[in-house]
């Protein structure tokens, strides 16, 4: 069974084809982490509040990037799904651990769509990047909506989980609905005036509160779980940062809103600004202390001997949300200490991605990951 916790050692003859060292059968939903930080690193461009030379190009080339994968990777899953329907059934009814990377398709297409609005405009138009977000948005909400409720009915009707096993990977399918009321909003200024606009700013707030509130229902399980029976496997070390996802994503979404709010919501308008601002401050901080305990945590495994697994992906999103959320305290404060702080999480987000991808490669290129 795939997870992100999966190496598998290089086992076939090394006369075999490239394509034959391939088992789609392990492809999991946990892949789509890859998507994630990859648009992540692109979006995090678009928002940083620091004028470095060539950034939105390089930007719009990580939103090419992130794009052509989850091309692939939808392609690759179809397949999946379409050959190995028992894999994928196993994945998501019988497995708990798989089950909860399901909160990772909806938040790449969420991701991906952002991107085109905000990088993507400047490659293929503003109409067609559009269009695009509007269905990756559409589509990524309606799945993070099913996750949000699918994956805890399992865990409540079929799954064997414990509460004093649980780990940051439950977080997963609970964190995407805030998402979506993060990019949500940038959708808000190409809908007619009027009722729509209200109808899309009132639904992500709801997604907002839909997020947040099952989040801070489960941390506390989190982390009974991590103090009562530890990481399973230091491979799962990484999964640590997952935190950040949730504190991060919800300051970037709650300044979204703000903005979004000013020409729809008049009335309203005075009183989210101050909010959004108390309460990122407020949070950020929260998630630069738990990116303290991560990344030393992480250092410690390093030291252990950790080797590389697709759960380095982990350091990617979540990562990334903290600079979308800094980014937009820095514009809506001014204060400088955040602007910095945006620009070194945003340097960290860097180095996250190329150990992660590189990882990757290095691992589909020796057969050691998807291995038959």
């Amino acid at each position: 069974m795939s997870t992100l916790a999966d190496v598998r050692p290089l086992s076939r003859p090394a006369s075999r084809s490239r394509l034959s060292r391939f088992d789609l059968a392990q492809l999991g939903p946990n892949w789509y982490a890859a998507v994630m930080g990859t648009a992540i690193i692109a979006n995090g461009a678009a928002a940083l509040p620091v004028p470095v030379p060539g950034l939105i190009g390089f930007g719009e080339v990580m939103w090419a990037f992130g794009l052509a994968a989850l091309l692939v990777l939808a392609a690759a899953r179809l397949v999946h799904l379409a050959r190995h329907r028992e894999a994928a059934r196993a994945q998501l009814l019988d497995n708990p651990a798989t089950a909860v990377f399901y909160g990772c398709p909806p938040m790449a297409l969420l991701a991906v769509g952002l991107g085109t609005l905000l990088l993507g405009s400047r490659v293929i138009g503003t109409g067609p990047a559009v269009a695009l977000d509007a269905v990756l948005w559409g589509v990524g909400t309606l799945y993070a909506l099913a996750v949000a409720g699918g994956i805890p009915y399992l865990m409540i009707t079929r799954h064997r989980v414990s509460a004093l096993e649980a780990n940051p990977t439950w977080l997963l399918p609970v964190v995407a609905p805030v998402v979506a009321s993060a990019c949500g909003p940038a959708l808000v200024p190409h809908l007619p005036a009027g009722l729509p606009q209200q109808t899309l700013l009132y639904g992500c707030w709801a997604l907002f509160g839909v997020g947040l509130l099952a989040t801070l229902v489960l941390l506390p399980v989190v982390f009974t779980g991590l103090f009562h029976s530890k990481l399973p496997a230091l491979a799962l070390t990484p999964s640590l940062f997952l935190v950040l996802g949730p504190l991060g994503q919800s300051v970037t979404a709650i300044h979204q809103l703000a903005d979004a709010a000013r020409p729809v919501l008049p009335a309203l308008a005075p009183v989210m600004l101050p909010l959004a601002e108390l309460y990122g401050v407020a949070v950020i901080g929260v998630a630069m202390l738990w990116l303290a305990v991560a990344l030393t945590a992480n250092l410690r495994a390093r030291r252990a001997g950790m080797p590389f697994a697709m759960t380095w992906w982990a350091y990617t999103f979540p990562i990334g949300t903290c600079v979308t959320g800094a980014s937009a305290l820095a514009r809506h404060t001014g204060f400088g200490g955040f602007t910095a702080l945006a620009a070194g999480l945003y340097l960290l987000l860097a180095v996250a991605w190329v150990l992660a991808a590189g990882g990757t490669a290095a691992g589909l290129a020796r057969g050691r990951l998807l291995a038959r």
